[in-house]
């Protein structure tokens, strides 16, 4: 089972609140979790970001895999530098995505290029 750590939002329209939650990687993103780790609230000023820095560890050494925005709450929190120490490694990073190779363009072969200026000098 891939496990994730991610956002689940919750609040009224128009005024956003998030739970850091740990869920299976194939439920919906409000749906089912395993364990609530935290909340973050954008709305506020500053943003309010309180996290179980505990048990997030315990997820990551697990093998949880953070999304994207869930990283950077768990950086914001301290709890993925204390991660990285306590493994020594930046283990759980997510591959960079593969860039698409340019295409080539094959150049036309130097014989069919060569009797064309020959033909227009005959012309000539």
């Amino acid at each position: 089972m891939a496990v994730k750590i991610r956002l689940m939002r919750v609040g009224k329209k128009k005024q956003p609140t998030y739970r850091v939650v740990v869920a299976d990687s194939r439920s919906p993103r409000d749906g089912r979790f395993i364990e609530i780790l935290g909340q973050y609230e954008p709305r506020q000023d500053p943003s309010l970001v309180t996290i179980d820095g505990d048990r997030a560890l315990h997820w990551l050494q697990n093998g949880a895999q953070p999304t994207d925005g869930a990283a950077k709450l768990l950086e914001i929190s301290g709890v993925w530098d204390a991660y990285k120490q306590a493994n020594g490694k930046v283990a759980a990073a997510k591959p960079k995505p593969k860039t698409p190779k340019a295409k080539t363009v094959k150049p036309a072969p130097a014989e069919a290029a060569a009797p064309a200026p020959a033909a227009e000098a005959s012309a000539e």
